[in-house]
């Protein structure tokens, strides 16, 4: 028989100081990202152990799609700081996940915002079963070739937010400055994220995890299903961003949503640019034209109310390069030497 304890055990790595670890509950489902009266204040440096809601959506059945866990009112953050999440673990926790296509949402759909001539497509629903030993998921498709479809699953969390500005409240399909619905694939385990602070405590929230998503989660839907999530929480005193950063072992990146897609493609990189700037010594030009050879970008959503898009650099860049090694067999003094240039012609 597995306790509570041990599956508390578990989740939580045995590097982290078990003194700063909280195990929280999730009851209340919120419907928006806001200031409220928080569900939990917890200190810098905390250990998270939660999940996110289960809703009838992720059942057999079908249904409502679930709100998200939060706020935590975090002690200390102030608007002068940002904070700090670094996502230990995030684990499938249900023997199902949903995916749906519908008539009117999603990226190649009818737009419920505009007025088109085409006909809208025919909804459907996909229940997938999780295979959280193997870590695959598997549907059918009848109408298809190949019957039975098995994917590989690589959890991620849609929904990773603070407080909106001011008396702002955005519905959990919004993304934005203040991290929302981004729904971007890097948003994974061993991703930490940096998010701006809008009011003093922050107010945390989190939910939407998928098993696996695409990029652009064109159809409107990822594997949606309940995760158990593992967040350390920490303040960066003293340092404001203006978009979600994000940073994992290879790449620094910043999640910019906005529409048109470009719109959200420039925000990314502008404050991608900008961190380059202030903590890694790069001129702002020289940031600029080596985005335009080794960034990389990854259209994170297509479909929701404000697109997102990641902005990349690798961090293999952000020191010097060594001279590149001799060719092979020869060392740089018995290299063959340069073929002299032809003579130039003479004007006539």
């Amino acid at each position: 028989m597995i306790t509570s304890r041990v599956v508390f055990l578990l989740l939580v790595p045995a590097a982290l100081p078990a003194q700063d670890t909280v195990r929280f509950t999730p009851k209340l489902q919120q419907p928006t990202f806001a200031v409220r009266e928080p569900v939990l204040r917890v200190r810098p440096g905390t250990v998270l152990v939660s999940k996110t809601h289960f809703g009838p959506y992720y059942t057999e059945a079908g249904g409502a799609f679930p709100g998200e866990v939060g706020p935590f009112y975090i002690e200390g953050a102030t608007t002068k700081d940002m904070l700090k999440i670094q996502i230990v673990k995030l684990r499938p926790n249900s023997a199902f996940a949903a995916s749906q296509v519908y008539s009117d949402f999603g990226g190649l759909a009818t737009d419920s915002r505009v007025r088109l001539l085409n006909e809208p497509i025919t909804a459907r629903r996909y229940l997938w079963r999780l295979d959280t030993t193997r870590m695959v998921g598997v549907t059918e498709m009848p109408k298809s070739r190949v019957k039975r479809m098995e994917i590989d699953l690589r959890p991620m969390l849609g929904r990773l937010a603070v407080a909106p500005r001011g008396e702002e409240a955005f519905a959990g399909l919004w993304p934005g400055d203040f991290g929302g619905n981004m729904d971007a694939q890097e948003v994974r385990e061993g991703t930490t994220v940096y998010l701006p602070i809008f009011h003093d405590g922050a107010y945390l929230y989190f939910g939407d995890g998928h098993a696996r998503q695409g990029h652009g989660e064109v159809a409107g839907t990822g594997l949606e299903t309940s995760m158990d999530v593992v967040l350390k929480i920490e303040v960066v005193k003293g340092r404001t961003i203006d978009w979600p950063r994000l940073e994992d072992a290879d790449h620094l990146m910043v999640a910019g949503s906005g529409r048109p897609l470009i719109d959200a493609f420039r925000l990314a990189h502008v404050e991608l640019i900008e961190w380059l700037e202030q903590e890694y010594g790069f001129d702002r030009l020289d940031a600029y034209t080596l985005l335009g050879q080794v960034g990389e970008s990854t259209v994170a959503n297509i479909v929701d109310p404000a697109y997102t898009v990641v902005a990349k650099i690798r961090k293999r860049y952000l020191t010097a390069t060594p001279p590149p090694a001799p060719t092979t067999g020869q060392s740089p003094r018995t290299r063959a030497p340069a073929v002299p240039a032809a003579p130039a012609t003479p004007n006539r």
